[in-house]
C-alpha cells in the first residue's frame, strides 16, 4: 500500500522532476562556465568540484525520478502486472480442464468389460415312474432269454400267454423294448441243444428254430445259427 501511495505521488510530481532535472543541468553548466556566480549569490565561497558534484548528482536523481514517474512507464508496469495475473488465472483455470480431459482419456483407454449372459441351467426332466408290473415283466423276460435262450417273439408270447405269465401287452412290450439280449446267440445255443440232445439235421434244426409252433426265431437268426452250428 505504501509503495502504491508513493507511486501516485511520484506520478503527480513527474513534471516537477523534469523541470528540476533541467534546472540542475543549467546549474551544472553555469558551474562549469562561471563558478563564481554561485559564490556571489549565496555569499559563500564554494569550490568548483563541490558545485559540480552537487548539480551533477541533482541532474541524475531528478532525471531518474522523472523517468520512473512518467505515465508511459507506469502504464507499462501496470499492463505487465495485469498480463501476468491474467496468465496465472488462465493457467489455474486450465488445470481442471486438463485434468478432466486426462481422466476422460483414461476412461476411454480402459477396455469395456462385457459380461457374457449366463445361459439358464436346464431343468432336469423327471423320468416317469415305471409301473411295478412292467419291471416284473422285464425281469421275467431277461430270465427266459438267459436261461432258456428263447427268441424275442417266444419271450413276448410267453409273457402274455394265458398259460404263461399273463402280463399285459403293454408290460410285455416294455420288457421286449428294454431287454438286453443277443437273439443270434440265443438261436445258436438253441440249435446246438437240438443237435446234441436230439441229433437233428441242420435243415431240421433250421425249421424248428423258425417254426410257429417251435422257437419262433427270424430267418436271419436261424441262418446265423446254422452257419455257426459246428464252430
Amino acid at each position: 500500500m505504501i509503495v502504491g501511495i508513493l507511486t501516485i505521488i511520484v506520478y503527480k510530481w513527474s513534471g516537477l522532476f523534469s523541470w528540476l532535472a533541467i534546472f540542475s543541468a543549467i546549474g551544472l553548466i553555469l558551474v562549469i562556465v562561471r563558478p563564481n556566480s554561485f559564490s556571489q549569490a549565496i555569499k559563500k565561497k564554494l569550490s568548483r568540484g563541490m558545485l559540480g558534484v552537487t548539480f551533477g548528482s541533482a541532474v541524475l536523481i531528478f532525471a531518474i525520478l522523472s523517468s520512473v514517474a512518467s505515465p508511459a512507464s507506469i502504464s507499462s508496469n501496470s499492463g505487465a502486472s495485469k498480463t501476468s495475473a491474467t496468465t496465472t488465472a488462465q493457467t489455474a483455470g486450465a488445470s481442471p480442464t486438463a485434468t478432466t480431459q486426462s481422466k476422460q482419456e483414461d476412461k476411454t483407454a480402459e477396455p469395456t468389460k462385457t459380461e457374457t449372459p449366463k445361459s439358464p441351467e436346464p431343468t432336469p426332466t423327471k423320468q416317469p415312474e415305471v409301473p411295478a408290473d412292467f419291471k416284473s415283466a422285464l425281469n421275467k423276460a431277461t430270465s427266459y432269454s438267459n436261461i432258456m435262450h428263447m427268441s424275442k417273439r417266444g419271450v413276448y408270447d410267453q409273457l402274455v400267454s394265458e398259460y404263461g405269465e399273463k402280463f399285459s401287452a403293454a408290460a410285455a412290450q416294455y420288457a421286449i423294448d428294454n431287454i438286453k439280449a443277443d437273439w443270434n446267440a440265443n438261436a445258436l445255443a438253441k440249435a446246438k441243444s437240438y443237435q446234441d440232445t436230439m441229433n437233428m439235421s441242420p435243415a431240421a434244426v433250421h425249421d424248428q428254430l423258425t417254426s410257429e409252433n417251435g422257437e419262433k426265431f427270424t430267418q436271419a437268426e436261424a441262418d446265423y445259427a446254422i452257419q455257426h452250428l459246428n464252430d
